[in-house]
């Protein structure tokens, strides 16, 4: 069970993560979680590129390692990185330590303080501590394109009915996504391109203050 959307009084709640940005303009913000992988980025990559969209890719430190060309190509196309810790796991079903220790090494790998829970799960006590580190990055709009039980059509309706101003929008460039995505993508980069939208970058300057260190100490998370 997911929201297509993430209700305003769940982000109020949690008003220390980072669900849309307030934005002045008509500016959107694409996110592709899970990748980078062969089969599946480089075309994400091209279709942006036809819109002339940017968008922020929070990638799993073990695919960046795998594939540092498609890492070095998205970010070469002005893309940003975000981090989707190292071996894609969720925080509800791993203790504190490995999971911080797994976040720390997704965040080496891939460079970025930028970070996005897979599942969006988290424990209290992991976020209360992951937040004074790296700036969460939730979302506002969930398109619903790893769900095999939704089609590409109700994928698509999710997007363009959700979306507003300012909205932090969720893709996967994945296997188990590929098929939805080829169908959804252009079509949303179609309609909000007619609407008149940009669609931006996250941008980690304005979300992560510049004295801001991560942390790779291991002593320093030893009393989680």
């Amino acid at each position: 069970m997911y929201l297509s959307f993430t209700p305003r009084f769940l982000q109020n709640m949690f008003s220390d993560l980072v669900w849309r940005i307030d934005s002045h303009e008509a500016d959107i913000y694409l996110t592709f979680d899970d990748g980078p992988i062969p089969e599946v980025t480089p075309w994400v990559l091209d279709t942006l590129d036809e819109y002339h969209a940017k968008a922020t890719f929070f990638c799993v430190g073990e695919n960046t390692e795998r594939f540092p060309q498609i890492f070095n190509d998205l970010k070469s196309r002005g893309h940003a990185v975000g981090n989707h810790t190292y071996n894609h796991l969720s925080g509800w079903s791993n203790d504190n330590l490995d999971y911080i220790l797994n976040v720390r090494k997704g965040a080496i790998a891939n460079g970025s303080r930028l970070f996005r829970p897979p599942y969006g799960r988290l424990r209290p006590s992991q976020t209360r501590y992951l937040k004074h580190h790296y700036k969460i990055v939730m979302w506002d709009v969930l398109s619903g394109d790893f769900d095999p039980k939704l089609s590409a059509e109700a994928c698509y309706q999710n997007v363009i009915k959700n979306t507003r101003q300012g909205s932090i929008i969720v893709f996967h460039d994945s296997l188990k996504s590929y098929k939805k995505l080829q169908s959804v993508l252009p079509r949303v980069l179609e309609y909000f391109t007619i609407q008149g939208y940009n669609f931006k970058a996250l941008d980690p300057m304005e979300l992560v203050p510049a004295s801001g260190q991560m942390v790779y100490e291991e002593n320093s998370i030893l009393s989680l």
